[in-house]
């Protein structure tokens, strides 16, 4: 029979609906001194191996935009936001990727994934009330791969299989987010992403001190992969919404110009803040996101970072206490790390 390896986690976070607990939501999380990856405080096993998901964006697009893929094809900075995003299917959204399409000449039908519908629910009514059908560009990352697409056309590589892990430009990829962590050879294993991507497996920490660096990017090591790192936050701190959505825990840390964040699937969620040089990540056992925007406010507590602005809107958008279908207070949220 085969060995199943458990992550050691820790409980996070409790629902507590009345006097009762009802759900608890275990997991890790990591905060790491961008400058010399030190652990200033882990909660859980902070070494076991995490699939990056879609947090690893950001870094994704270094490698394309070292190569002047920007210059070449005159991206502005939404559309390196969107390079980096994981979009809900708005019309802003769609927007700016058919934006991308016009400047590279790139078809949409290049996009190896299949054929959506918006995934914020305002937006996929609204496009199917007018008898829109599904499109390439509505699956959440189309923007990740049209950058690697627009990429590959620059540098001559064939346009079929660019997801494919013996493709140049995934291999360019992963060796670029090996250097960005300085992750040892054995620290990184490869799977597959959900989008088709290959997706890196580092341990939990490392992908802190990667955010710690993406906010902090004087202590990288290639200062050439810095520069581009700047732009790429920079741009996702201008076009907050274009990274996600409204509304999306992402997009509200983004708003505030201390903070480099994105959410990752199955339970990952990472940020940087900048003027206390750390990265902070996260991993939900369970693989959900609900208890996210509780964990995170709970270490911003602990470590500030954020103004009383974004502050009031975490609260806002996702209050500690939560309400019923009669608007009643049913129960609340509760940190227990």
């Amino acid at each position: 029979m085969e060995t199943i390896t458990m992550p050691v986690d820790v409980p996070l976070v409790v629902m507590n609906r009345g006097a009762q607990t009802e759900n608890v939501h275990r997991g890790r999380i990591s905060v790491v001194s961008a400058a010399d990856g030190e652990l200033v405080h882990t909660w859980g096993d902070v070494h076991s191996p995490t699939y990056v998901r879609s947090t690893a964006k950001p870094i994704q697009a270094i490698a394309s935009l070292l190569d002047g893929t920007a210059e070449t094809y005159g991206f502005e900075e939404r559309h390196l936001a969107i390079l980096a995003a994981s979009h809900r299917g708005s019309k802003e959204q769609i927007a700016v990727l058919e934006e991308i399409l016009a400047l590279t000449g790139l078809e949409e039908d290049l996009l190896a994934i299949h054929p959506g519908l918006p995934i914020g629910r305002k937006d996929r009514d609204e496009w199917m009330a007018t008898g829109g059908t599904p499109r390439k560009l509505f699956h959440t990352c189309a923007g990740k791969h049209l950058g690697v697409l627009a990429w590959c056309k620059l540098k001559g590589w064939p346009l079929t299989g660019y997801i494919h892990p013996d493709h140049p430009a995934q291999k360019e990829i992963i060796r670029r987010l090996k250097l960005w962590v300085e992750a040892e050879a054995d620290e990184v294993t490869v799977g597959k992403d959900g989008c088709g991507f290959p997706v890196a497996s580092i341990p939990l920490w490392q992908l802190g001190f990667a955010y710690g660096r993406l906010a902090s990017p004087d202590f990288a090591g290639d200062q050439s992969a810095a520069g581009i790192a700047r732009r790429i936050t920079g741009a996702m701190n201008k076009y907050p919404h274009l990274v996600e959505g409204r509304n999306r825990l992402a997009s509200i840390l983004l708003a505030d110009p201390n903070v480099v964040a994105k959410s990752g699937a199955h339970g990952v969620f990472a940020f940087g803040l900048r003027q206390e040089q750390l990265g902070v990540s996260i991993a939900i056992t369970d693989g959900t996101e609900i208890a996210w925007p509780h964990v995170v406010k709970a270490v911003l507590e602990r470590i500030g970072g954020i103004s009383e602005e974004t502050k009031n809107k975490l609260e806002q958008i996702f209050p500690t206490e939560f309400l019923n279908d009669a608007n009643e207070i049913a129960g609340n949220w509760k940190p227990v790390f």
